[in-house]
């Protein structure tokens, strides 16, 4: 307990993933409450470390450079760190780095590794992300407070970029038509674009399409599908530059997807499309989201690929996504 309240420097490891760092934000609040007077600093992949940088209470965010090195990079320099990943490597690097003090889940066998674990209460299956790595520090004596916030900031420089990238102050409507994981969480293009078309057209704005290098080519083709006028910015963004060009969005249209929980954490309202992924799990947070998604006896399977004829995504029109996408705008 002494070692515990003397903890001047507290890391915490992040998610690997633009989603779940998101979703675990209020527990990084939690942890910032739990130790207001120590530094907080944050480990986090390349892809997702600047995300951080939107976040008012983290004191520095360090740029992870694998197991190994980070290893080596963080001895004798913390007092603390929390593990938000289950992994094992996560938990072995930080031991190697002699940190005194790690709290974790006890997942994937890294028990022994840890100073003060808890095992994953089954009572969080089912609910939203955000209450497993809040229910983590419950189980490691750590009190949360209040509700869930899960919110980010964006900074001016960025907004500012964002509306360099746009090239318009009007209103624009944002498409995110891609899903890392794969396509079974992917709504139909052609039904992007007749959805995108119709909200447009009824609010007056332009299209813009979001997302990463890979989904250019879908993005492309679902722009030349359309009448409004389209831009795409698939594969021209940084992290920062997207969560800029997201600040200035009316209103988003997409599938599950990290962009989806930026966009969301931005209070920009959004409408998604969810199949093959446990809506009750990993659904937007915020009043201003809205999910949609068709019962079928299979669903969700979290599975990367359908193997039949993807009747979770087929099942949802386009008049249903843009009805939501209206009520939004209009409310």
């Amino acid at each position: 307990r002494d070692r515990v309240s003397a903890i001047g420097r507290l890391l915490v490891r992040a998610p690997n993933w633009v989603g779940d760092v998101v979703l675990s934000l209020p527990a990084l609040r939690d942890a910032r409450r739990a130790f207001p007077d120590a530094r907080l600093e944050v480990l986090a992949r390349p892809w997702v470390v600047d995300l951080y940088r939107a976040v008012p209470e983290v004191d520095a965010v360090r740029e992870s450079q694998g197991h190994v090195k980070d290893a080596e990079t963080l001895r004798d320099q913390l007092d603390a760190a929390l593990l938000l990943p289950n992994s094992f490597a996560t938990a072995l690097a930080l031991w190697r780095a002699g940190i005194p003090e790690r709290w974790g889940y006890a997942t994937d066998g890294r028990g022994l590794l840890l100073t003060r674990r808890c095992p994953v209460p089954p009572a969080v299956r089912g609910r939203s992300q955000v209450y497993y790595y809040r229910a983590m520090l419950e189980g490691l004596g750590i009190a949360t407070e209040g509700p869930p916030d899960a919110s980010l900031r964006c900074p001016g420089e960025w907004s500012e970029r964002g509306a360099e990238l746009l090239g318009d102050d009007g209103a624009w409507i944002g498409v995110n038509p891609g899903a890392f994981y794969g396509s079974a969480k992917r709504w139909l293009p052609e039904r992007f674009a007749a959805a995108a078309d119709i909200v447009a057209r009824r609010a007056g704005a332009r299209v813009v399409l979001v997302g990463g290098p890979q989904e250019r080519p879908l993005a492309e083709a679902i722009a030349q599908g359309m009448e409004a006028p389209v831009q795409v910015l698939c594969g021209e963004t940084t992290l920062a530059e997207l969560v800029g060009v997201l600040s200035r969005l009316r209103l988003l249209l997409t599938n599950d997807s990290g962009p989806m929980h930026v966009a969301a954490a931005l209070g920009v309202p959004l409408v998604a499309v969810f199949g093959s992924t446990d809506w009750t799990e990993t659904s937007p947070v915020g009043d201003a989201s809205r999910v949609v998604r068709e019962h079928t006896d299979c669903a969700p399977c979290i599975l990367r690929e359908c193997p039949i004829d993807h009747r979770c995504m087929t099942r949802v029109g386009v008049d249903r996504v843009a009805s939501e996408a209206l009520e939004l705008l209009a409310s």
